[in-house]
C-alpha cells in the first residue's frame, strides 16, 4: 500500500515575491540586521545567550507596554473608553507573555548562571527604563530611582517628565469626579511626582460605582480592566522574584540591591489600592 502522502513537499507558488534588490523585505522592515545581531555575548558560556535574549525579548514587550498605556491615559482624557478598555486589555496580555518567560529563564541552572554572571559587571534588570516608565505610568513613582539613569540624558529627560506627570489612575480618579462623584480636592491636584496614597473619598466612589454597576458601567469595567492589570502585573513581579531565588538563591543583586529581600517588598506596592480595598466593604 502507498503511503497517502509521499508527495512530502510544498512547491513555492509563482506569485511570491522573490526579488529585494530594490524592495523592501520583511527584515528590511524590521531592522532585524541590528535586532539579531544585538546579541553579543562577553562569555564563551553557552547559557548567555539564553540570559540575553530572553531580557532583551523583555525589553520590548515593556517598551510596548508603556506605549499601550501611554495611549489609554490620552483615551481617559478624552473619555474614549471604549479604545482605552481595548488597549488596556493588551497591556493585560503583555504583562501575561512576560510571565512565561520567566518560565524559560528558569531552565538556567545556578551552577549554568554562575559561569558567566561576572560578565555582567553591574549591570541590573533595576536598570531597565521602559520598566521604570512602565511603573510610573501605572503610578509607582518614586523620584530617587532617577538617580540611575542620570548617565543618559535623553532617559532620563523622559523618565523625569513621566514622573511629575499623573499617572493611569490619577487620570481615572478624574474621571470618577467629572461623572459626580465626590472626590477630595486634594486627591485631584496632588504632587504627582509623589507616590500614590490611598484616599477614602476615591474608596467612597468606588464604592458608589460597584454598588450601581448598571448606573456606572463604564467606570465599573474601567475598574475590573485596571485590576486585571495589577493582577497580571503582581503575577509577573512574583514569577521574577522566585525565579531570580530559584537561580540565585539569596546573593546579593548583580546591581547592587539585596536581591529577593528586594523584590519581594515590590510585592506589597499596589498601584490601584481602592479596587482591592473596596472588596471588603462591599
Amino acid at each position: 500500500m502507498s503511503c497517502p502522502h509521499n508527495n512530502n513537499y510544498r512547491d513555492m507558488e509563482d506569485s511570491i515575491h522573490t526579488d529585494f534588490n530594490e524592495d523592501m523585505s520583511y527584515a528590511d522592515y524590521l531592522r532585524l540586521d541590528q535586532v539579531l545581531s544585538a546579541q553579543q555575548p562577553l562569555s564563551n558560556q553557552h547559557d548567555e545567550m539564553l540570559f540575553i535574549t530572553i531580557h532583551q525579548s523583555s525589553e520590548l514587550w515593556l517598551k510596548l507596554a508603556g506605549h499601550e498605556l501611554t495611549e489609554a491615559i490620552g483615551n481617559i482624557q478624552n473619555a474614549d473608553f471604549g479604545h482605552a478598555f481595548k488597549v488596556i486589555s493588551r497591556v493585560k496580555q503583555i504583562f501575561i507573555q512576560l510571565t512565561q518567560s520567566w518560565n524559560i529563564l528558569s531552565t538556567l541552572t545556578p551552577v549554568d548562571y554562575l559561569k558567566f554572571r561576572d560578565s555582567l559587571g553591574h549591570s541590573s534588570g533595576f536598570q531597565s527604563y521602559s520598566y521604570r516608565k512602565l511603573e510610573f505610568l501605572l503610578g509607582n513613582k518614586n523620584a530617587k530611582l532617577l538617580k540611575v539613569h542620570q548617565s543618559n540624558d535623553r532617559v532620563y529627560q523622559e523618565l523625569n517628565k513621566v514622573l511629575v506627570q499623573p499617572s493611569l489612575y490619577d487620570e481615572v480618579i478624574k474621571v470618577l469626579a467629572k461623572q459626580g462623584l465626590k472626590i477630595d480636592k486634594d486627591a485631584l491636584s496632588r504632587d504627582f511626582s509623589q507616590p500614590y496614597q490611598s484616599n477614602t473619598s476615591v474608596l467612597n466612589a468606588w464604592l458608589e460605582v460597584y454598588r450601581n454597576e448598571e448606573q456606572f458601567f463604564e467606570l465599573y469595567e474601567l475598574a475590573e480592566k485596571l485590576v486585571d492589570i495589577e493582577d497580571a502585573f503582581q503575577q509577573w513581579r512574583f514569577k521574577h522574584m522566585y525565579t531570580v531565588q530559584r537561580i540565585i538563591g539569596n546573593k546579593m543583586g548583580t546591581g547592587g540591591s539585596s536581591g529577593v529581600s528586594f523584590l519581594k517588598k515590590a510585592l506589597d506596592i499596589s498601584f490601584f489600592p481602592e479596587l482591592f480595598e473596596l472588596r471588603t466593604h462591599l
